[in-house]
């Protein structure tokens, strides 16, 4: 059977994520006991590899976001709480599909579940999680609800499509990447926003307002996973720094580090990247030169860009604790070091 981690035993989100993590603790306890409950099945593989995910320590970040935007919005019922927890099922089957389309070996510092199970059950499971989200949205009975979520979950598979076809391709500009990731990751962060306003049956500025919110923290959280592939921490990322090269992705640092470089400098972006012949001492040659020309700089400042538009959509709330939170999310993601 397997268990769901704990709030407390969630690893470390520094003091912006504390106000956030204080008004939804009761509510996540509830989401826990729902995850329990419905990734259950007769089939034995299924809860075994969805727990090895679901357990692993993530921080519950969209589901965080659904359940305090709706809180931000005065939503007296319970819809919120089956919402959320239908978002978490969303992205566990997303990275369960991630994995397998990224040939990825580790994730959150475990075996990913396709390096156990095999990519063939990751991918079912997946699918799994996905059928059991949506019949938890088609229960909290909200048609706009059912609708931003389904919109969710076509974008997302989109953005998985276009990143394949983007994939080792050096001539992606700036423009081509931020449009993968707007699918692939802001496109969650937006709906898991948006949906509080729904369910409260906001006025439709305040859905858009959080809608814009959701994007733009979801652009901001990608990139500053951009840059910290290359500069961070792995004792702290749950993953090696570099992996991301070792993959031959197509990221914001490569991508700036190609345009702003030399003849000789894409050559070697060519060679390690489109055509994945990687050699000792290629990642801290990549790593120079990304430093040369500023490009994890760079990344991080395109970050903090989206993280202010983010801050500007909630300006028409009026000041709440709940306001506070979701404004405390935005430092987070922009300052965090894993």
């Amino acid at each position: 059977m397997g268990r769901v981690i704990p709030l407390e035993d969630v690893r470390e989100t520094g003091q912006s994520l504390r106000p956030l993590l204080e008004i939804v603790a009761d509510d996540i306890e509830a989401i826990n006991r729902i995850i329990l409950d419905k990734a259950v099945s007769d089939v034995e593989m299924i809860p075994e590899l969805a727990h090895h995910l679901i357990d692993s320590g993530g921080k519950r970040l969209r589901p965080m976001l659904a359940l305090a935007s709706a809180r931000l919005c005065g939503y007296p019922g319970t819809g919120h709480i089956r919402t959320a927890s239908a978002v978490e099922f969303m992205h566990t089957a997303t990275l369960l599909h991630d994995d397998v389309v990224d040939e990825s070996a580790t994730r959150r510092g475990r075996k990913t579940a396709r390096m156990i199970w095999g990519n063939q059950a990751s991918v079912l499971v997946g699918d799994f999680l996905l059928g059991q989200a949506f019949k938890m949205f088609v229960d909290v009975g909200s048609l706009p609800v059912l609708r931003i979520m389904s919109n969710a979950a076509a974008t997302i598979a989109e953005g998985e499509v276009m990143q394949l076809a983007a994939a080792k391709n050096t001539s992606t500009t700036e423009d081509d990447y931020l449009a993968i990731i707007n699918a692939k990751t802001a496109a969650l962060f937006s709906a898991a926003a948006e949906s509080g306003a729904a369910l409260a049956q906001r006025p439709a500025e305040e859905q858009s307002a959080l809608r814009s919110y959701g994007k733009n923290l979801g652009l901001a959280f990608q990139l500053v996973d951009d840059a910290l592939d290359y500069a961070g921490d792995s004792s702290r990322l749950g993953k090696s720094v570099g992996d991301d090269f070792r993959e031959g992705k197509i990221t914001l640092p490569v991508i700036l580090s190609f345009r702003r470089g030399t003849s000789d400098e894409r050559q070697f972006w060519n060679r390690t990247i489109a055509d994945g012949e990687i050699a000792d001492g290629d990642l801290d040659q990549a790593i120079s030169f990304m430093r040369r020309h500023s490009a994890i700089d760079a990344t991080f400042e395109r970050a903090r860009s989206y993280g202010s538009i983010a801050r500007d959509a909630l300006a028409i709330f009026p000041a709440s604790r709940e306001k506070d939170a979701l404004e405390q999310v935005i430092t987070f993601c922009i300052g965090r070091s894993h």
